[in-house]
């Protein structure tokens, strides 16, 4: 069973349809011993950086998505979920992150540095360059076309996390995979086939036990 940390940041329902369409069995919960008991728990979201940590730290879930971390069972995060996993975004300045994973959220550039002015947030599809290595990308041949809904970006500290890249007028990591923790920046359960490969990898990578 894969648990769907719920902090009351929207955006669960779609991801919960996707897993069921998928034939796994899920439940939206924020019971510390329902995710700790998951095979692999998801944290999506949108919405504001600062608003999101405050919802899970007042709730005590950081504890949780620590505690379940440790277990070495898959973590995915998705969007918003990608940003919390790291230390600090531009978004909230002085709200700390889970630190989980090394490096920073920045704010999208509305001018690339070609003198492009581009719409932010981005909103739509694009391409995304795979790290072969990837377990949360196996089986995705070429560069796959996404679906993005985001104003702000990551840069990991760590080039070896980065399971992704995309460009959008900066470089973007868009997907990280480091050991048991997993997430992305773009919304796997809107980005049609292709991203309910993703969801299925992660499926089996939980039924391995993250191994």
């Amino acid at each position: 069973m894969i648990s769907i940390i719920d902090y009351d940041a929207g955006n669960i329902r779609s991801v919960e349809k996707a897993l069921l369409y998928l034939g796994e069995e899920t439940v939206i919960t924020s019971d510390t011993d329902t995710i700790l008991s998951s095979d692999a728990a998801i944290l999506p979201g949108v919405g504001a950086f600062g608003d999101a940590m405050n919802r899970i730290t007042g709730s005590g879930l950081d504890k949780v998505i620590y505690d379940f971390v440790d277990t070495g069972k898959p973590f995915l995060g998705i969007c918003l979920g990608l940003q919390l996993l790291f230390e600090e975004s531009e978004e909230s300045p002085g709200v700390k992150g889970l630190g989980i994973l090394d490096g920073a959220i920045h704010r999208i550039p509305s001018v690339s540095e070609s003198g492009e002015v581009l719409k932010v947030p981005q909103i739509g599809w694009n391409d995304i360059e795979i790290n072969p290595s990837s377990r949360l990308f196996a089986g995705i041949e070429g560069n796959p076309y996404v679906y993005f809904v985001h104003s702000y970006y990551l840069m990991a500290t760590n080039p070896e996390d980065v399971a992704a890249r995309t460009n959008y007028s900066v470089s973007i990591d868009a997907a990280v995979e480091k050991g048991n923790v997993m997430a992305t920046q773009f919304h796997p359960e809107k980005s049609s086939d292709v991203g309910l490969k993703i969801l299925r990898n992660f499926i089996e990578i939980s039924k391995k036990g993250g191994r």
